[in-house]
């Protein structure tokens, strides 16, 4: 296996988005380590799927304590490209994680209490063999512990040198704003709000995006694709192995509708009008829109990451393209 060498020209390759009012530029296109890097999965594929992003220009790799499974085993896998064959381009790449869901057992290992956040940052660096993460997230809102118990844990985070900066996901917008503002009266600034955001999830379109670009702070959407439904395999049904044919998946076989083919058909003949596949236009559909910093893609063949990059210089539609998409989503905002 002979050493990794980035290609000279990735930087071409890539434009990069400020991160709302903040000095961090991210790649218009994010690689996140959800899916594709358990302990199931050929590390030999993991490897070139990471190489293959930071060589299109994809600085920004997204992880989470629990991503595997086993929970933190994709924080393993990066740790060891990191530090192996990484590590010379440490400084060129945004390394995010996160703590929300469940990691281990008893009452110290889920949701948002300062406990938890702290237990888990120390487990990630010491998975990721870092000494710090550039982006750390609470990765869901806690109703049950005080918001501010969160949100002060994350700012000592950043104030204790083990995350440069901080950000929330899967927050409401409600709960987004209020964390935001607490934030700002600790002294660290909310970088990046994660939430999830496709062609049809429109959730973050009544409000939340409108409120974090108001307080300048970024937006990441995560899911672009829905799941898989935004690209060609389920134009004629559901094939055998696809995710929605799988057991205990969130996409379950019954939401892929007769109507649902329906409009990724009509969705997907737009696409072909501009020269483009259906999930690359799902991403150029997000990126159409300033207030969305970067979108992040999930891969399990390299092929898929080249795709994606492209759509990152197609992000201008026409109105009248616009209102043909609008009208074929017809009530799934």
């Amino acid at each position: 296996m002979s050493a990794y060498i980035a290609t000279n020209d990735r930087y071409g390759r890539m434009p990069y988005r400020r991160c709302g009012h903040s000095g961090l530029l991210l790649p218009a296109i994010s690689f996140g380590l959800w899916h594709n890097f358990s302990a199931h999965d050929s590390y030999e594929n993991c490897r070139n799927l990471i190489f293959t992003a930071f060589d299109e220009g994809i600085t920004h790799f997204d992880l989470a304590n629990n991503y595997g499974p086993p929970p933190g085993f994709a924080e393993q896998t990066m740790g060891f490209i990191l530090n192996e064959e990484l590590k010379p381009y440490r400084d060129e790449i945004i390394i995010s994680t996160k703590a929300g869901y469940e990691m281990w057992e008893g009452p110290y290992g889920n949701w948002g209490s300062r406990k938890y956040l702290f237990a888990s940052m120390d487990a990630s660096l010491k998975r990721l063999g870092l000494s710090y993460v550039d982006i750390f997230y609470s990765h869901r809102y806690d109703p049950h512990t005080p918001l501010k118990e969160t949100m002060t844990a994350l700012h000592h985070l950043v104030t204790s040198g083990k995350a440069l900066y901080v950000g929330i996901s899967n927050y409401p917008d409600k709960q987004a704003s209020m964390a935001i503002n607490l934030l700002n009266q600790l002294g660290t600034k909310c970088l990046i709000h994660q939430t999830k955001y496709s062609m049809l999830e429109r959730t973050a379109e009544r409000g939340l995006l409108n409120t974090l670009d108001s307080n300048g702070v970024g937006c990441i959407a995560f899911s672009p694709l829905a799941q898989g439904l935004l690209t060609d395999k389920y134009l004629n049904g559901i094939p055998d192995n696809s995710r929605a044919a799988k057991k205990h998946t969130a996409l379950k076989p019954e939401l892929v509708t007769e109507s649902l083919i329906d409009k990724l058909k009509a969705l997907n003949g737009i696409a072909a009008k501009r020269e483009q596949s259906l999930a690359q236009m799902a991403v150029s559909w997000l990126l159409k829109d300033s207030r969305i910093t970067s979108v992040l893609i999930g891969a399990s063949r390299i092929d898929q990451i080249h795709e994606c990059a492209k759509a990152a210089h197609q992000s201008g539609f026409s109105m009248q393209e616009v209102t043909e998409i609008e009208t074929i989503l017809g009530n799934s905002q």
